[in-house]
């Protein structure tokens, strides 16, 4: 898969989610179900919008023991998403686990990608609460790291992190990029951000973004204008 806009359909409901997602006549977008939309409404929400054509990315960001992250992965792989993710800090046997668990008899599996530290973590509340007194940057790089060589496909990662990940990981190695707004619009509560265009620059391989496509008074004209912005 090339570049590409993910939508983040953060609804708490499937009849919104739906009701969103009937805007787009034409292309149908990539979009990310996360734990809120999952939880309220179960596998069916990505039977649905699978059968309306839209590429999945399951974000419920597993983090267990070995055997149980496997287990749910097979589960997972069995609906036929795009992409899954797991926290990197499960460690190396985890993430391996997760990649038997989500590949299927005939060897294909969803692309599978590791969150690194959480974009809401910074480096007083890592070392005050997690004990890491490592500077947030080296431990991001070693996390990614671990992945790839778990043979993970690539990161969750502020736009900003992006680059960096490419040189410590190489170009192949996914980076999927949260964070992102339009230099005319309101960052909401994000500090860490980047237009699409910027995330282009920068290497981003998928910008994720939520509110301002679905937010916006005309969701495909601001779909489009990212996709212009970032695929060109």
């Amino acid at each position: 898969m090339g570049k590409d806009v993910i939508i983040a359909c953060d609804f708490s409901s499937g009849e919104d989610t739906l009701k969103f997602l009937d805007n787009f006549t034409g292309k149908k977008p990539f979009v990310k179900i996360g734990m809120e939309l999952f939880y309220a409404e179960g596998p069916s929400i990505v039977r649905e919008l699978k059968k309306r054509g839209h590429k999945i990315f399951l974000d419920l960001k597993l983090h267990d023991i070995p055997n149980t992250v496997k287990k749910s992965m097979a589960v997972l792989s069995n609906l036929d998403v795009d992409i899954c993710n797991l926290h990197a800090a499960g460690t190396t046997a985890m993430m391996k686990a997760a990649l038997e668990g989500l590949t299927r008899a005939d060897g294909t599996r969803p692309l599978l990608i590791a969150v690194t530290q959480l974009t809401s973590t910074d480096q007083e509340s890592m070392e005050r609460d997690l004990l890491i007194k490592e500077p947030i940057d080296k431990v991001v790089m070693h996390y990614a790291h671990n992945a790839k060589e778990a043979g993970l496909d690539g990161v969750v990662c502020s736009p900003l992190e992006a680059g960096k990940v490419h040189e410590v990981c190489g170009d192949t190695f996914l980076t999927v990029t949260p964070g992102v707004r339009f230099a005319d619009g309101d960052i909401g509560d994000q500090k860490r951000v980047m237009t699409p265009a910027q995330a282009k620059e920068i290497g981003s391989d998928y910008i994720v973004v939520g509110r301002p496509i679905t937010a916006a008074a005309d969701p495909v004209a601001a779909y489009e204008r990212c996709l212009n912005e970032f695929v060109g």
